[in-house]
């Protein structure tokens, strides 16, 4: 055997077989020991048996799960289906107002108020204005054009709200889609039966009005609407059904309103207030509070913005830029004068209308604009903090056409008690120039003269009436101008005796004094009672030489849409009371109360006034009427219950706010000279006697004219109280006295 390298050569088998030689095998790697598998251990049969019942009972609620929402799906659809085929044509829903609207245009014919609810106009999803129709979206459902009539996720939301804040599921907040809302609106398809309902309102409020049945009817009812109406549709219905304040039913009607404007033109800042009005329309209503409406509006602008509705310089512009009012939203002029004409008016036209009335009316803006300041400006600067004092204030022409009326201190008001037309109080003093109204009439004179001095007079049931003067001393024999001027009380109960009652009853009725006068002699102090807009009238009869007037705001009334007029002026110039002769003297008399007499701080620079102050026992009512040559201006001065004002007499605090007023108006007018006689036109003084005799009973002498002393006596003076000559009733009395 040979070696090699020191090496033993490999053994090799034998090559027992032909082919090639196997690859050695290679070595078996040793399996590993298989572990023997424990049992898997039960559950304590506690829990198999809990477990066993939670599997069957959910098995069990599962299959009645399952077969009850099969079941609500198909009375849902059954449902939905019902309230498909009732649902009436879209445009029978769009205004389905009981009541109709009262709009009033003033003596220029623009708007000043409403009443009633106003409808402004069909308004659809497609030609309102695209920012309003965001800002509703944004606000009130923005996923309203994603859902199919209700959203259960804002259902879910609200349910969560009201419940962390301690209310019921279903109160505040109710999650309602704009479908929802309109639903309700249309109160589910019922509609308003007058037998059934006390009141419209009364129907609405149960409408509106949240149950567990109720939400459960709006669901298939929402489908129903979303089914036959549309997304748009419903939209239409919501922006002419939503109420939005101040008696606007509709965004058109509220953006005419509070903007002047159709709303097809509202920017974002005014669409912004529009929709947030939905919220709470009286409480953000902008003629309440426009602060806080304004508040409310930048709410919904942030919506807007959150949404992508607004760029961020819309948004920054429309918060810079806050919506504002119309001039006559903002003014929210004539609102006790607008209470009065639909009062004045027939019902079924006014109050109870069914239809869209327009009444144009004699009221001037501006006028009533400046009343309501000079009423504030006097209140604010002259009457102590604190006090409960009330006023009112007339403004007619001659005519008995009323311009301006403020019923309280609280002027932008509606439905309030009016002061100036609906508060009968004692007028003082203001009656007066009724007694020398009759006496001029008579044939008396303003240069007549009266004998101020004390007087008794018998009254029938009360006994001896002594009337006393505001100044303890008397003046003895003085004209019927120095008396009126001075208002002295004694001369004026002469002068009433001497022409007699029933006469000064008769002009002062005649000239529109309509509460029932008094029957003894005080009625000539002012005891009977009457209306601030009477009063004015009456003295407005002076002004236009004699004749009555019936003070009167309504020119026309018609239909809306209609070219007839269905009523035309109520009220005016009437019959002649007394001589135009009579009434220019009044004038001039009352011209003095102003220039030297109790109404001197009523006096106007540069511009001719007459008028007359008033004021009644304890100082419980205070007046002064008074005119220039434009206006005649009424103004009353009181308290509500009747209590005594403090330091108050006419020519004190009314005549003031007189002045204020006559001032502002007075502004913009040329002076005009009152049509007035002066004392040099007539003839020279005359005396009407009087005297007491003692152990009471009438004057013989009453009534009488006397020379006065110095004096010649005229001639050709008829004789006031019946056809005698001047000479004929000079014999007799002289006769009588010997």
């Amino acid at each position: 055997m040979r070696e090699t390298g020191g090496r033993k050569p490999p053994l090799v088998a034998d090559r027992r077989y032909g082919g090639q030689p196997k690859a050695a095998a290679k070595p078996k790697v040793a399996a590993k020991p298989r572990v023997a598998r424990r049992p898997a251990r039960r559950a304590p049969l506690p829990v198999r048996l809990v477990a066993g019942l939670f599997r069957a009972v959910w098995r069990v609620i599962w299959g009645i799960g399952w077969r009850l929402a099969a079941m609500g799906a198909i009375v849902t659809g059954l449902a939905t289906l019902y309230f498909y085929a009732q649902l009436p044509p879209l445009d029978t829903l769009i205004d389905a107002r009981t009541r109709g609207s009262v709009t009033m245009l003033d003596r220029e014919g623009q708007v000043f108020a409403w009443r009633g609810e106003t409808f402004g106009g069909t308004i659809t999803a497609d030609t309102v204005s695209p920012e309003l129709k965001n800002a509703i979206v944004a606000t009130e459902d923005k996923r309203f054009y994603r859902h199919l009539g209700i959203s259960p996720r804002g259902i879910a939301s609200a349910v969560r709200i009201n419940l962390a804040e301690g209310r019921g599921p279903l109160e505040g907040n109710g999650g309602s889609t704009i479908t929802q809302q309109v639903a309700k609106l249309i109160c589910l398809g019922v509609p308003y039966d007058p037998k059934a309902w006390k009141s419209e309102a009364d129907y609405e409020a149960d409408c509106r009005q949240s149950s567990l049945m109720r939400k459960i009817k709006e669901v298939p009812f929402s489908f129903a609407m979303e089914a036959k109406y549309g997304k748009d549709s419903i939209l239409t219905l919501y922006l002419n059904r939503a109420y939005l304040g101040a008696g606007a039913r509709g965004f058109e009607a509220a953006s005419q309103r509070y903007f002047g404007k159709s709303a097809n033109e509202v920017g974002p800042a005014e669409a912004a207030m529009l929709a947030g009005l939905l919220k709470a329309p009286t409480r953000y209503a902008p003629t309440a509070n426009l602060q806080r409406a304004q508040d409310r509006a930048a709410v919904v602008l942030g919506l807007m913005h959150e949404q992508d509705f607004l760029t961020d310089a819309q948004y920054r512009d429309a918060l810079a830029n806050p919506a504002r009012l119309s001039k006559a939203a903002e003014a929210r002029a004539g609102g006790y004068f607008a209470d009065w004409v639909m009062d004045a008016g027939p019902a079924f036209l006014t109050q109870d209308t069914t239809e869209d009335v327009i009444i144009r009316t004699t009221l001037d803006q501006s006028i009533q604009k400046r009343a309501e300041e000079a009423l504030s400006y006097v209140f604010e600067t002259k009457v102590k903090a604190g006090s409960k004092a009330q006023a009112a204030i007339v403004v007619m022409s001659a005519d008995g056409a009323v311009r301006a009326m403020v019923g309280g201190r609280d002027s932008t008001v509606s439905g309030a008690f009016n002061r100036a037309t609906q508060a009968i109080r004692q007028t003082g003093s203001t009656f007066k120039p009724f007694v020398y109204a009759a006496a001029l009439d008579m044939g008396y004179t303003m240069n007549s003269l009266i004998d101020d001095s004390p007087i008794t007079l018998y009254v029938k049931g009360s006994g001896e009436w002594t009337p006393k003067n505001y100044e303890p001393e008397f003046r003895g024999l003085m004209t019927l101008t120095d008396a009126l001027a001075s208002s002295i009380n004694t001369a004026t109960v002469r002068l009433s005796q001497a022409v007699g009652l029933d006469a000064v009853r008769q002009v002062a009725a005649d000239f529109g004094l309509q509460s029932e006068l008094a029957q003894g002699p005080a009625i000539v102090l002012g005891s009977s009672g009457a209306t601030l807009l009477d009063m004015t009238g009456a003295y407005a009869g002076i002004l236009n030489g004699g004749s009555s007037v019936h003070p009167y705001g309504l020119l026309e009334l018609r239909i809306q849409g209609d070219d007839v007029s269905l009523m035309g002026q109520e009220g005016g110039m009437g019959e002649r009371v007394i001589s135009e002769n009579a009434a220019r003297q009044l004038t001039y008399m009352m011209t003095q109360v102003i220039e030297r007499g109790t109404g001197r701080r009523a006096r106007i620079e540069g511009h001719e006034a007459a008028g007359k102050t008033g004021t009644t026992s304890d100082y419980r009512d205070a007046w002064f009427i008074g005119f220039t040559a434009d206006y005649v201006v009424g103004v009353w001065m009181g308290n509500d219950d009747n209590k005594p004002l403090t330091g108050v007499t006419g020519g004190g605090l009314p005549a003031e706010i007189w002045h204020e007023v006559v001032t502002r108006i007075a502004a913009d007018l040329p002076p005009t000279p009152l049509p007035m006689i002066r004392p040099e036109d007539l003839p020279p003084p005359e005396y009407v006697g009087q005297t007491w005799q003692a152990g009471g009973g009438a004057d013989p002498y009453a009534g009488q004219l006397q020379p006065y002393p110095g004096q010649a006596a005229p001639q050709t003076q008829p004789a006031p109280a019946g056809g005698e000559s001047l000479v004929d009733i000079l014999t007799n009395i002289l006769g009588r006295r010997n």
